[in-house]
Parts: C-alpha cells; sequence; structure tokens
C-alpha cells in the first residue's frame, strides 16, 4: 500500500489549547507537514479545494507549488480540484505550470467538492454540478492532449483554435476521480479507464464499497480490465496512541470540534459519537495494532492500493507525533500485506493523443 497525507488547510482555534493561527501560520504549517512527510517516507502530500471558512484551501495549485518548491520526490495530489465550478483553461494551464515546476510529479483528483458554497461563488446551481464536471472535464482532457482546440458548450465562452500553455510536462498527467456520493462519478472513470479516490470520509463503509464495487462493473461494461482497477480512498482523520482508550480520550475535543463545523453538518455523517465512528466509520483513532487491523478491513472491502490520512487541526507537536507514528508503526507493516505497484516508477513522456487508462497508474 502507498501513502499520502493530505491537508484541507481548516483553520480553527485549537479544540485543547485554544490557539489560534494566522493564515500566514497555517501555510507553513501545511509546508512543514509536506516536508515532513517526504522525510518519513510518505509517497505523496495533498491539499483540497474549498472556497469558504475555515478553509484556507483556495489555491491548491500556488500552495503545491509551495510545496514542490521545498520537496524533490513526493507526489502532488490535488484531494480535490473543484472542477465542476472552475474554467478548464484556467486549470489546464495552473496545473500544467505546476507540473513543470514539480518535475512531473502532479496527479490531479477532480471532483464536484462537497461544500454548497462554492456554486454561487461561480454562477452554477447544484442541480448542474455533475454536468458541468463532465462538461469540463472533456474540455480539460482536450486542452492538455491536443492544439489549436475550437470547442463549444455549455458552461464556458466557446473556444477557436486554442493552444494552452504551457503544454504539461508529463503526457498526460494523471487524472483520478474523486468518488463520495454518486455513482455519476463512477459512471465517468470507469467509461473513460481512469482510476478513482473514495472519499471514505463522513459514512459506513457499506456506503464507499458500493461506489467501488459499481466502479468495477463499469469498468468491465466499457472493455475495461477490472482486475486492473487504481482505488484509493481516504481515512477520515488519524490519532494513535498506546492503547485505544488513551487515542480516544485525546482525540475526543477535536472530533468534537471538526463535527460541530458547518461543513461537517453539511455531509450529515449518521455516527453518534466518537466511539460509534470508531466501530462502524472510517476515522482512525486507536492502538498502532487496532488502526492496522481496520485498514486491513477496509482493504479487504474496497481493494485500494493508496491509503491517505489527515492530521488537521492538532497542534504541531501532535501532527508531528502522529505522522511519525504512523510512518514508523503502522505503513511498514501494510507495505508488507499489502502489495502497490502505484507510482513505482516514474512514467515517461507520452504523444499528447495517447488515451488514459487504469493500465497507466499501475
Amino acid at each position: 500500500m502507498k501513502f499520502a497525507l493530505f491537508s484541507l488547510m481548516m483553520n480553527l482555534p485549537n479544540a485543547i489549547t485554544g490557539e489560534s493561527w494566522t493564515p500566514t501560520q497555517k501555510f507553513e504549517n501545511v509546508l512543514k507537514q509536506a516536508i515532513l512527510a517526504e522525510e518519513l517516507g510518505f509517497d505523496a502530500y495533498g491539499v483540497g479545494e474549498r472556497h469558504g471558512e475555515p478553509f484556507l484551501s483556495s489555491s491548491p495549485a500556488v500552495v503545491l507549488t509551495a510545496v514542490a518548491a521545498r520537496t524533490s520526490r513526493i507526489r502532488l495530489l490535488t484531494t480535490v480540484t473543484v472542477l465542476s465550478v472552475l474554467d478548464p483553461v484556467r486549470v489546464a494551464e495552473d496545473y500544467a505550470t505546476l507540473d513543470h515546476l514539480s518535475g512531473g510529479r502532479l496527479e490531479m483528483i477532480i471532483g464536484k467538492g462537497n461544500d454548497p458554497r462554492h456554486y454561487p461563488l461561480f454562477g452554477i446551481t447544484e442541480e448542474e454540478q455533475w454536468e458541468s464536471l463532465a462538461e469540463r472535464y472533456a474540455l480539460l482532457k482536450r486542452l492538455w492532449s491536443e492544439e489549436q482546440v475550437t470547442w463549444e458548450g455549455r458552461y464556458r465562452s466557446p473556444l477557436h483554435q486554442v493552444t494552452t500553455q504551457p503544454r504539461p510536462l508529463q503526457r498526460p498527467i494523471p487524472v483520478w476521480h474523486g468518488s463520495a456520493s454518486s455513482t455519476l462519478s463512477t459512471e465517468l472513470a470507469a467509461r473513460l479507464g481512469e482510476p478513482i479516490f473514495s472519499s471514505n470520509t463522513f459514512h459506513p463503509q457499506a456506503k464507499y464499497k458500493a461506489l467501488i464495487d459499481h466502479y468495477r462493473e463499469r469498468l468491465a461494461y466499457y472493455g475495461h480490465d477490472p482486475g486492473r482497477a487504481v482505488v484509493g480512498a481516504g481515512a477520515g482523520s488519524l490519532y494513535i496512541a498506546d492503547t485505544s482508550e488513551e487515542a480516544i480520550r485525546r482525540y475526543r475535543p477535536y472530533y468534537d470540534s471538526f463535527r460541530a463545523t458547518a461543513s461537517a453538518q453539511h455531509n450529515r455523517s449518521p455516527f453518534k459519537d466518537l466511539e460509534d465512528n470508531i466501530a462502524n466509520g472510517p476515522i482512525l483513532a486507536g492502538s498502532p495494532d487496532f488502526i492496522i487491523e481496520k485498514i486491513l478491513s477496509y482493504h479487504e472491502a474496497y481493494g485500494h492500493q493508496v491509503l491517505s490520512i489527515s492530521v488537521d487541526g492538532l497542534t504541531e507537536a501532535e501532527q508531528r507525533e502522529q505522522i511519525e507514528r504512523f510512518a514508523k508503526e503502522i505503513a511498514p507493516v501494510l507495505r508488507r500485506e499489502i502489495p502497490s505497484s502505484v507510482w513505482e516508477t516514474k512514467a515517461q513522456p507520452k504523444p499528447h493523443n495517447e488515451t488514459v487508462t487504469v493500465q497507466s497508474q499501475s
């Protein structure tokens, strides 16, 4: 299994100390996370996209460019790029630039996002999100793979013989499809033969497993080998302690603080409390042995090759403690138990017109 550390850059007062970070301090914290993740052997670092408080992650391309300047090996993920509200021309330019500045380390995860506040900001309705995402992604693929693109659609003005600059360094830039709530996202990914990344954050395992199963079924329908499907999954928050009782005690104030936010309320998580979430949901709070067994059980259901975790909201000392313990006590066991060929070798540049398939990710 491969591992990604990610941040949505939620900037709340610390639930224990009451300490508040300025935006500058939070940006510096994210850079420290990414540097530490690379030092400890994580495979990727991700930054999500949100447009409203308490999140500071409205510009993941900019943040990941700063991460690229301070790292040399780790893959850079967008977790996710809310393509349903963005101009594909601007996305093509920004992320191709990041691809070059990072030396070809970019991997984009696209999705419609899970915060409804961004729709009125960018002029679409929530009901249009899936159609908008599919149209904008089709255009983005053309802008990255073709020159002199002529195009007309619903969600931006027409284009006539447009070639975006710079051209991507990776050909193609790897794209994953974020999957959280609807078979429309897994359908699009399966039709194109591209990998998915399950959010696996707010709901019981069965909901996300149904989407992943649908993805594999539709891969076969479209003529792709479901046995070669590439799946990533999130895991909610992480809190490791010597015993599960200690982890629950130490993590509870953070959990309660997160759960009280408007963004968490929007996701309508069904868990009644932290213990319910640990027993029936994705949160990784417990002893190292407990967390290892839980991840293995989720892998049995999902068959995922990449796992993403987050330590946002904790004090900086606790963040370091959690990242280091995961890297030293948990990751080595899971690397042995769950083979993963994702990111084994850096892909060579390919012609712009080459079709992207799930096989290209493995």
